[in-house]
């Protein structure tokens, strides 16, 4: 899914997954699981430190850790997970007709959740970041960035302006080194490359719009979810924007923005 020339077949599969969620439906019908088994009988796989992860511990199912929500759909497609459970837009985007995996569909609504940015403790960033969307979403720009990635359904609206700087704050030190270091992972649609190496998605525009605001340039480094806190914290990234789930250890550890977009934790299973 990292080719543009796929966007138009994610943004029907995007649209088809958040249409059914919104019905408390999925794609192979409610309540349905992998090879007809209960789900506690399963393995699953889970990104590390993701609200996936959380899901699968809270709900005491079997699950392998990996490093990414990607390789979660690898172990269900090579068979060595008997499910995977993923982020609903992540999955409107990777399987099902004409996406990676075709032969995958989803099943059952674990969770439900929202989409925030994170900063450092007391940083004044989130607030700023606050006032960007607000602005972003009340000229429709906004807007129209979650056209291109098909995620306007889950959308959350969004008010406010851009705060006055402090001195001393966060701002001012992003500003004074001239980048905005953004830590994301590999996670269409909201972090992903194009065919030219290009990070794209609706949060690396997002961030870059921020960027722009804040007069600097927007720097894309890849981080392992895991760390994600303590990569905050010794300052090698500014900002974590990757369709990080508002959970209670995220929002004690990080300063966090707004919600701007509605999510979900499904269940990936083979569809053969």
């Amino acid at each position: 899914m990292k080719r543009m020339k796929k966007l138009s077949v994610f943004l029907l599969a995007a649209a088809m997954a958040l249409s059914l969620a919104a019905c408390g439906q999925s794609s192979a019908g409610a309540g349905s699981s992998a090879k007809g088994s209960d789900a506690a009988s399963l393995t699953y796989a889970v990104e590390a430190g993701s609200a996936g992860e959380a899901a699968a511990k809270e709900k005491g199912f079997t699950y392998n850790s990996v490093a990414s929500q990607s390789d979660a759909l690898m172990e269900v497609a090579a068979g060595t997970s008997d499910a995977a459970i993923i982020d609903l837009l992540m999955a409107g985007a990777m399987i099902g007709e004409g996406t990676s995996y075709p032969d995958l569909k989803y099943t059952d609504e674990l969770t439900t959740e929202e989409y925030g940015v994170g900063c450092r403790k007391g940083s004044d960033l989130a607030a700023y970041i606050n006032g960007v969307f607000g602005e972003s979403y009340a000229d429709g720009s906004m807007l129209e960035t979650a056209k291109t990635y098909g995620v306007q359904e889950s959308l959350v609206e969004q008010t406010g302006t851009v705060p006055e700087i402090a001195a001393g704050g966060d701002v001012a030190y992003i500003q004074g080194k001239g980048t905005l270091i953004v830590g994301i992972t590999d996670f269409a649609p909201m972090d992903y490359k194009d065919d030219s190496g290009k990070w794209i998605g609706f949060d690396a525009d997002m961030a870059r719009k921020a960027a722009e605001s804040l007069g600097v340039e927007a720097q894309f480094v890849e981080i392992d979810w895991d760390n994600k806190i303590m990569e905050l914290n010794s300052k090698n990234i500014d900002v974590v924007w990757n369709g990080m789930t508002l959970t209670d250890e995220v929002t004690s550890a990080m300063a966090c923005t707004n919600a701007y977009c509605n999510n979900a934790q499904v269940v990936v299973v083979s569809g053969k």
